[in-house]
Formats: C-alpha cells, structure tokens, sequence
C-alpha cells in the first residue's frame, strides 16, 4: 500500500494482508505507526464536537505529509456529531446537513493534502434500523452526493447501513473489481463482514474492551479487504 507501489499505478498484491488504524485523540508520530507494523491510518475530516478538543480532528497537513513520508497511506472519514453527544448524529441532519458536511468534508481533506478522486467516508455511529435508513439517513447522503458526486462517497457503519447505501446507490466504486466505499465495523454486525467492503474494523476500542497502545495512545484496527480502500495515493 506504500506510496511507490501506487505512483508506479500498480496497488501491491499485499494490500489485502494490511491493516490500517484509526483515532480521533492525539496525532500518533508516523514511526510509531510504522513500528507497530501499520500500514496506515483512516484519520478525520471533520471538526471537534462542542466542548471536545480531539488532537487528530481535522488532519493536518504537516501531520498528513509526515505520514507519507513515512511510507504510510491515508484514508479520509468524516464524523462530527456522535449518539449521545455534544452534537447529533450527522445522519440526522437532512439533505441540507448533508450538503453541509460534504462542503466541510472536502474543504479539510483537500486542505491537508487528500487526493482530488478519493473518497471521504461518512459516519453512521449507531445501530439503525431500514426504516431509519430510507426516511433520514438516506436523505443525509443524497445532499452528500449533490456536492461529491456518489463515487467520491464512502460510508463507516456496521454491516446492513453498508449493504442499504450500497444497494440504493449512494456510495462509489473501488478499483478492486467488486467492492464499494463501505468500511465496515464489527459493531451492529453479528460477525459477519460484508463481501463488498473494503475496510473492515476489527478492534473498536472501548471501556470494557480496549484497544492496542501505538505511541502509548489507544487506537481501533481495520482489516484491509481491497488493494484500493481509498487511500489517497492511489487516487490524485
């Protein structure tokens, strides 16, 4: 997944054996990412929440170019609101609200960096029902595609919201014959991974079940399902 491998135009066959991390608390250095024995990371386009102060949202440029530096790869994911939380769970906001975040979304990943084809994944954080998907959370996406366009959409939910977004059409492609822009986590999915995904997060880090230290920092791991998850160096 390294950064030669992609301006050669040819995704290494090892991508799939890959794993990247993501984290919201601190910009863990490169080299402890690399120590660790990372690939990469899928890092924020998006702000804090009220009254939060999260050290890797939004990245950065410094930050992103000292990880490709590194030889590691970038993914872009956005998530504001959050169940529970300062703010409401993006989905909820509308059409408008998607407009709204796809303009934030891409103003920060271009910003730092993010290449101009990739994909920017966007956040269901809960367990929702198909209901839920058709009358709210789909609206939501529609307003994303009106500025991104469906091929740069991507999702993060658990498996079924992958499956809806996938099957009404509002996420794009990969490059790997047969995936979509679904990273999948293994919350709300009863053990089961999407056939479509191309991230798959393995470890969600929590209270009660926590998540392995890089750089003395707690972090969730993803599985990479497909030579192209995304990465911005594979999409200029």
């Amino acid at each position: 997944m390294g950064a030669a491998a992609a301006g050669a135009g040819s995704p290494p066959a090892a991508a799939a054996a890959s794993r990247l991390i993501d984290y919201a608390a601190h910009q863990i250095p490169a080299h402890h990412i690399r120590a660790a024995g990372y690939a990469g990371v899928v890092n924020y386009v998006s702000l804090s929440r009220p009254g939060t102060s999260f050290g890797a949202k939004p990245i950065t440029r410094p930050y992103a170019e000292s990880l490709a530096r590194a030889g590691l790869v970038i993914v872009s994911n956005y998530q504001y609101g959050k169940p529970g939380g300062s703010a409401p769970s993006d989905f909820t906001r509308g059409f408008a609200g998607g407009v709204a975040d796809a303009r934030t979304a891409w103003q920060l990943h271009t910003a730092a960096g993010g290449g101009r084809s990739a994909p920017v994944f966007f956040s269901i954080d809960e367990d929702i029902s198909r209901d839920t998907w058709s009358s709210v959370a789909l609206q939501w996406f529609r307003g994303i595609n009106s500025v991104l366009g469906v091929q740069r959409t991507g999702i993060y939910a658990g498996i079924d919201a992958c499956h809806w977004a996938a099957v009404d059409g509002v996420i794009g492609n990969s490059r790997t014959p047969g995936r979509v822009w679904a990273w999948q986590t293994k919350a709300w999915s009863g053990n089961r991974i999407h056939p479509n995904a191309v991230l798959y997060q393995r470890v969600v880090a929590t209270a009660s079940n926590p998540g392995p230290l890089v750089g003395g920092y707690e972090v969730d791991v993803n599985d990479v399902l497909a030579q192209d998850c995304g990465q911005w160096n594979l999409h200029p």
